[in-house]
């Protein structure tokens, strides 16, 4: 339940956050293509082409009417179209999530098309692994940013600023005004750079779960914390880090093994056009093993020599407890919701049945 001070708090916050000088009502010109039913969509969303005009886009015109930035919908995306875009229309801002960030940083038709009119990108939803934020500032050449919400928040965060958003890379930046953050573990926050839970406190962090007062309670502890389910986090210049979600983290021989800090590092490997990782329960180990579920880049087969190759390369990179003990799979496609988040869940169910048929590898590893 988010309340009319809620949404226009965080508006306000993350305005202020931004600066005066970040966007420009007279000169800039942002894009987006977020489903109009997710709150991030909801945030940087808006139209002045009445083209485009449809049910529902009116009243979902928050961050870009209060600045004032003329802003154009796709009704759909298409990496071929975004850049014919930004191309014809001279647009300054986009927002988009990870799997764009990572289109644009590999797809070879990006380099059909004059990108140059744009000032900074912003992606956020999820975070976007370090390699690719890299890759794709190296090709367009503007500063990539990055930002951490949730719905709860209406939806900000936290956001990287424009003249810090390589420092560091792959952080999703300093919280926006007026919110407070803290990071525990059992109830019991710790020091700057220890991982654990986020919890916030702020003016746009919601009221509760419409009809469901347990969850509302158990979303907040006895001081008012909210706590997001988050892993991350904070450096000593206030920047977060989202590691993981609590719900998604492995549990290998009751040592955590944090999804997205494998497949961080997997996307830096040429023949991976695109990855997720989850855990496969092992009955003869007693405990879950991390498996990778592997979108082969153009030019490299997915057979047996890719997969012995990319498990040695990971090994060399990582902690013992990291390796892919679950194994590699080599799919077509990565399932994603439209806000850019990986379904692991349909991936649990494909494991599943997977492993009627063949059961998880004894792994030499």
């Amino acid at each position: 339940m988010l309340t009319h001070h809620n949404v226009v708090a965080n508006s306000v916050q993350s305005a202020a956050a931004d600066g005066p000088d970040l966007a420009h009502w007279n000169t800039d010109r942002s894009l987006g293509f977020l489903p109009m039913y997710h709150i991030y969509g909801m945030f940087v969303t808006s139209t002045s082409d009445s083209s485009l005009t449809k049910p529902g886009i009116a009243v979902l015109m928050l961050s870009p009417v209060y600045r004032g930035i003329t802003t154009h919908v796709m009704q759909g995306f298409n990496l071929s179209n975004f850049c014919k875009t930004v191309e014809r229309e001279r647009m300054t801002i986009a927002y988009f999530v990870p799997p764009v960030a990572l289109g644009l940083a590999k797809a070879p038709l990006v380099e059909q098309f004059d990108l140059k009119s744009l000032r900074f990108l912003f992606s956020a939803a999820a975070p976007a692994p370090k390699e690719v934020i890299v890759a794709l500032h190296n090709r367009v050449g503007v500063p990539v940013r990055q930002a951490y919400g949730l719905s709860e928040a209406a939806p900000g965060v936290s956001s990287q600023r424009s003249a810090a958003w390589d420092k560091p890379v792959g952080a999703s930046g300093r919280l926006v005004p007026n919110m407070s953050a803290k990071i525990v573990q059992d109830d019991t926050e710790v020091p700057t750079r220890t991982e654990g839970e986020i919890c916030l406190k702020g003016p746009n962090i919601f009221k509760g779960y419409y009809g469901n007062p347990t969850a509302t309670a158990q979303a907040f502890d006895g001081e008012g914390w909210y706590r997001t389910g988050d892993v991350g986090r904070v450096d000593e210049h206030g920047n977060i880090s989202i590691t993981d979600r609590l719900k998604e983290l492995i549990k290998y021989n009751g040592v955590q093994v944090a999804p997205a800090q494998l497949e961080d590092v997997l996307l830096g490997h040429d023949a991976v056009a695109d990855v997720a990782v989850i855990g496969v329960y092992s009955e003869a180990r007693a405990t879950e093993l991390p498996r990778a579920y592997i979108v082969v880049a153009d030019g490299h087969a997915g057979d047996a020599k890719l997969a012995d190759e990319l498990q040695h390369w990971l090994t060399e990179r990582v902690s013992p407890h990291k390796k892919l003990r679950g194994g590699i799979r080599f799919v077509e496609a990565i399932p994603k919701s439209n806000a850019g988040k990986i379904l692991r869940r349909l991936l649990v169910e494909r494991a599943k049945m997977e492993e009627t048929r063949e059961p998880v590898e004894k792994a030499r590893l």
